[in-house]
């Protein structure tokens, strides 16, 4: 083994760093650019993998050559669509008709707007002629007949949102499908527009619905997703997919639907703007729409668009006018109205197309949204990437450098087939488009760096080593040694010490809505400051877990106050928070949480590696509990939780106690305590709501559940403290359902 060591040590080490570094990518805290381009890459070829199927449910009626050659040119007057809208409800009985057109300008092709005027000045004195006049309204006013034609049926029409300077908002927009006043006081993370163009008051008022078309443009001008929803004041307004969709489905509204998260204050859940999905009051059963960032959804293409894609029937619209199609091929059917005629044709880039149909975009999100079918980027992505690159990195870092050149070519070739083929399975099977390109760069780095070292670098192998055994000694460890390296040894030993582990809450959220810069400046600006309060008290910095951080007190440098140390420090790093946050809020970055465990005890401390990669840290039960502590810290609402060791060990500070715990991998019941302040810093008021708290627990433990309640509501009351809300909680759970004779009022918790 030993010998494996020297021979293979900084391969493994440079194929770790090469992992490190891919994980760090998936973090967020390098350039992601060039990963990110070839992450669409490989997410437009999964899309044009699929079989084309056609769907009969809905059908594009394209104003085509065809048409222009036996109507005449578009525009065409008013009365000619009106006859269209007449033919798809009273003949073909559509579900819905869509149109992705806007009739922003009155149709003045009868002249009927200049008879009126006539009538309004030059020829008022004539009383006959206005009479005649409003006897052929009927007949010459085409907007007035369009508008007659979609009353009372389900016409849906299109209108354009615009940011320009220059735009100006034109026409009647729909009714919106909420508005802020209805979010209670809630943010949305939506798409903001001032200005549009849309519909002629009469027609937008006369019709079902309204949807604008505005797609989603990549940074590669590739539409890979649609807004569903969009701001536009104090409103939020359905895209035209949506609206068709939800007309066709015969439901009414949109109901915005957050998510729920107990762990969530008042004002986070205020400032939360993630929906879990839009729902549709469809019956027998609510229609949910999954939405993902600026509440858009990804696009799933059926077909490679077009009268040739295999998609959707295609129609000409001069045959539904003149009702020479068989009812049955549009029967129940959702009608989308669009121009496939060159100089109208509105063509987008899509990952299946550079030149794909726009009206078509539309009919995909409707199919989407009739099927309950969408391909969604989970809020687990990054964790699941991250876990990935390091079960890749572990797997191929440590074989790789043990086989010949061709075994690892076929070991590459393989995990490559492996982790594409996986991936594609979660697309198509689960509709999850999770990353992709990271994993497969790291795999083929690995391998093209193991056959570089095997011709070129195998005999620096030994200088390597040594100058890598440096890089991974902590600065602090470093210095100890340099000063006393007569007293100073690396080999373990067992101490009395307090550890700390420290995390923030809610990073995955925080990560998804930051830029990677922002966040790579925002978690530099936590991890600096914790890690001076940390080093401030002569603690060791063990290490960054992502956005954890793990120290201890006592070692390398014996501390007879270690405990004191490490609480003085948690009290600290709230307070750092709390001045980090003035900052970020200013910079319109999210607040920042953290949740602190400090457990002490005896415990293994020392250099847990090899001389190729060394770790000076610390490992035990103790060490366990301490890291169980900072995980549980979310369920009692407090920032800091301490096992009843360092609360023995530093008795200057006052402690709330929590609970009693049974841990996962513990079968002994622990006491849990917040620590508070200086027992000499706490005012008359405090230590009397303290002894109150301890008097309300101790209720609780003696089931004396009336009592406890009580003490508690009057507790908070004062103060609106989260451990309170879960005490109550926990009362009402006992009421309906009584412990166990046996129970000795400790909690347990079964996982991590």
């Amino acid at each position: 083994m030993r010998r494996s060591f020297a021979k293979h040590g900084a391969r493994w080490l440079l194929g770790l760093v090469l992992t490190l570094l891919a994980a760090a990518e998936t973090m967020g805290l390098g350039p992601a650019s060039i990963v990110d381009r070839l992450d669409l890459f490989l997410y437009d070829m999964r899309m044009r993998l699929p079989e084309v199927r056609l769907d009969k449910r809905i059908v594009i009626v394209d104003i085509d050559e065809k048409s222009l050659a036996e109507i005449g040119r578009w525009p065409w007057s008013r009365d000619v669509v009106a006859a269209m809208i007449d033919q798809l409800n009273t003949r073909y009985h559509v579900r819905a008709t869509a149109f992705d057109i806007v009739f922003a300008e009155p149709d003045i092709s009868s002249g009927y707007p200049t008879l009126a005027a006539l009538a309004r000045h030059e020829l008022k004195d004539i009383p006959r002629f206005g009479e005649q006049l409003r006897t052929l309204k009927a007949t010459l006013d085409f907007d007035a007949r369009m508008a007659a034609a979609m009353r009372d049926r389900p016409v849906v029409m299109g209108y354009n949102l615009s940011n320009e300077s220059q735009a100006i908002a034109k026409g009647q927009l729909p009714a919106p499908a909420f508005t802020t006043a209805d979010l209670g006081g809630r943010s949305l993370d939506a798409t903001v527009w001032r200005a549009y163009g849309a519909n002629l008051p009469q027609l937008q008022l006369a019709a079902r619905a309204g949807g604008f078309f505005n797609p989603m443009l990549d940074p590669d001008g590739v539409i890979r997703s649609v807004p569903l929803l969009a701001r536009i004041g104090d409103d939020f307004y359905e895209s035209l997919a949506l609206a068709g969709a939800r007309v066709a489905l015969g439901a009414s509204k949109v109901q915005p639907v957050f998510l729920q998260d107990a762990v969530l204050s008042q004002q986070q859940m205020r400032d939360y703007g993630v929906l879990d999905e839009l729902r549709l009051n469809t019956r027998p059963q609510p229609t949910a729409v999954p939405v993902e960032r600026h509440l858009t959804a990804l696009i799933t293409y059926r077909g490679r668009g077009g009268r040739d894609g295999g998609a959707y029937r295609y129609v000409s619209a001069v045959d539904v006018i003149k009702g020479r199609l068989p009812p049955a091929m549009l029967e129940n059917a959702i009608a989308l109205v669009g121009t496939t005629v060159p100089g109208l044709y509105d063509l987008r880039s899509t990952p299946v197309s550079p030149n794909y149909p726009g009206v078509e975009i539309h009919a995909n999100v409707m199919a989407s949204i009739l099927d309950n079918d969408f391909k969604q980027r989970p809020d687990f992505s990054a964790g699941f990437n991250l876990v990935q690159i390091i079960l890749i990195g572990a797997a191929l870092g440590s074989i790789l450098p043990l086989l010949s050149p061709l075994f690892a070519m076929g070991l590459a070739t393989a995990a490559l087939a492996a982790v594409a083929g996986f991936n594609y399975w979660l697309y198509d099977s689960a509709n999850l488009v999770l990353p992709l390109a990271m994993a497969l760069l790291l795999i083929v780095a690995l391998f093209l760096f193991n056959l570089a070292w095997g011709y070129l670098f195998e005999h620096r192998q030994r200088r390597a080593m040594v100058n890598l055994f440096g890089e991974y000694v902590a600065p602090e460890l470093v210095a100890e040694m340099a000063a006393n390296p007569a007293r100073y040894s690396m080999e373990g030993e067992s101490r009395e010490l307090t550890v700390m582990f420290s995390d923030v809450r809610g990073f995955t959220t925080i990560s998804e809505g930051l830029e990677p810069n922002a966040l790579r400046e925002y978690i530099n600006a936590y991890l600096t400051a914790m890690s001076g309060d940390i080093r401030g008290n002569r603690g060791t910095l063990d290490k960054y877990i992502g956005d954890a951080v793990m120290a201890f007190w006592g070692a390398p440098v014996a501390l007879p106050d270690h405990a004191s140390r490490a609480v003085a420090t948690a009290l600290q790093m709230q307070r750092s928070v709390i001045a980090l946050n003035a900052n970020f809020v200013e910079r319109g970055w999210p607040a920042l949480h953290i949740g602190i465990g400090l457990n002490t005890g005896m415990m293994r401390v020392g250099d847990m590696g090899s001389k190729v990669r060394r770790a000076y840290t610390v490992m035990g039960d103790a060490v366990n509990l301490s890291s169980r502590l900072e995980s549980i810290t979310k369920i009692y609402g407090v920032g800091i939780v301490v096992g009843a060791a360092t609360r023995a060990a530093a008795p200057q500070y006052a402690y709330r106690e929590l609970d009693r715990v049974r841990v996962k991998g513990k079968n002994e019941p622990a006491p849990i305590y917040q620590p508070l302040d200086f027992a000499s810093a706490l005012s008359q008021a405090q230590q009397e709501a303290l002894a109150r708290w301890h008097q309300a627990l101790q209720l609780v433990r003696e089931q004396q559940w009336d009592s406890a309640e009580r003490e508690i509501l009057d507790l908070q009351r004062e103060s609106a403290d989260g451990l309170y809300a879960l005490y109550l909680g926990r009362i009402a759970v006992f009421r309906r359902e009584a412990p166990p004779p046996d129970w000795d009022g400790v909690t347990t918790f079964d996982v991590k």
